[in-house]
């Protein structure tokens, strides 16, 4: 789960962590009222669940009220497009308002989960206010990491390592110190999968600022954090992945014209390798779960469906815990509520799949069966290059 810039920071403040002085604005007379509150030269930063928005005409200077009007008003309502948006972009509906300040150095400060090591990474670096995987790219030596014992923080050695590898010292190099520590107990308290501070900034008066800021929930905690609903702006989400949390699916949109309903995350990944390996893109990524019923497989295939990208779709279910017969009872009565043109390939195998290969044998429908999993793959990609034809 993504919050805004301005929601992140107000949890680094609860954390002792330094943010410039500012204001967010849900209207364009909030915004109004909030750059004559803290003063100019002010900067107006759109507020959206995206990065790279400065790059994308998202944060501005403005030097007077005349300034700060015209800026709102391009601002507030705009598709604001960013490398992390796609071309379609994303709606600004909140715009965040801040003092301008004095900028000495920049740092990136970041922590997340190295699931190669199994435990948290804290990095720096001193290429603050670029893209980190653009430094990782091009620089790597200049980011620095170091790894939290599970169960444990960082030791007071590493922090000290970190602040070092900043190139900061005496009061700073404290300051430092005693920041990084808590940007992991933000990180550790909130049960985040991310926190970043990108630029992390030391000011010319020599203070350490959380000039932008970014955290990530894991969602797999919201049971334990009923504050999160409070935080979520599901205007800044995409419509059918929050259409799909209702039913209880994990669903993802992505480019390609292969819808994809699977059970199970590693097999869904599992498919979505295997149709791009015959030459195939897929739509989606969609998980109806290793408890689904007839329903919620009917409510995952109407959102595929609704990708109007999707010119065919592969179901792949592997019957373990949910049975083959419930999943094809779904797409029977799936595609018969739907106007269905697409051509549809089902691959089903495990518990009750011959009583599900009957049912779809039986339904009157034009479903093309597959044998096993490479001869799906290739089935959906094939009928989609017939269809084009």
């Amino acid at each position: 789960m993504k919050i805004h810039e301005y929601q992140a920071k107000a949890i680094f403040e609860k954390f002792g962590i330094k943010i410039p002085r500012g204001m967010p604005a849900f209207s364009k007379e909030e915004a109004r009222v909030a750059c004559d509150y803290i003063g100019y030269p002010c900067v107006i930063k759109a507020q959206i669940h995206a990065g790279g928005r400065g790059k994308g005409g998202g944060v501005r200077l403005a030097n007077s009220p005349q300034e700060a009007r015209q800026i709102i008003d391009s601002l507030f309502g705009k598709l604001l497009v960013t490398a992390q948006t796609g071309s379609e972009g994303i709606a600004v509906q909140r715009l965040l308002i801040e003092e301008r300040v004095n900028i000495a150095r920049e740092f990136y400060v970041g922590i997340a989960i190295d699931r190669r090591e199994a435990c948290p990474v804290m990095m720096v670096s001193t290429e603050g206010g670029v893209e980190i995987e653009t430094v990782a790219r091009e620089a790597p030596e200049k980011i620095i990491k170091e790894f939290a014992t599970p169960g444990f923080s960082l030791a007071d050695y590493q922090l000290r390592q970190l602040a070092f590898a900043l190139g900061l010292n005496g009061n700073a190099f404290q300051k430092a110190v005693d920041l990084l520590k808590a940007v992991f107990n933000v990180f550790r308290r909130n049960d985040a999968s991310l926190v970043e501070l990108n630029p992390l900034i030391l000011t010319a008066e020599g203070e350490l600022l959380a000039l932008d800021g970014k955290i990530v929930f894991d969602d797999n905690a919201s049971y334990r954090h009923p504050e999160w609903k409070e935080l979520q702006d599901l205007s800044s989400e995409e419509p059918s992945e929050v259409e799909a949390a209702q039913y209880g699916l994990n669903y993802i949109r992505l480019k390609g014209n292969v819808g994809c309903m699977v059970n199970g995350a590693g097999l869904a990944m599992a498919t979505m390798d295997i149709i791009k390996h015959y030459g195939g893109e897929p739509a989606n990524f969609l998980d109806v779960g290793g408890i689904a019923s007839a329903a919620t497989v009917a409510n995952g295939f109407r959102l595929v469906l609704a990708d109007t990208n999707v010119k065919g779709v592969l179901v792949n279910i592997f019957g373990g815990i949910v049975r083959c017969d419930r999943v094809a009872n779904g797409i029977v009565e799936a595609v018969r509520n739907m106007d269905v043109k697409v051509p549809i390939v089902v691959r089903l195998e495990g518990t009750n799949a011959t009583q599900a290969a009957e049912i779809l044998s039986n339904a009157g429908l034009n479903f093309i069966i597959a044998s096993d999993f490479a001869d799906a793959a290739q089935k959906v990609v094939q009928a989609i290059q017939m269809e084009a034809q």
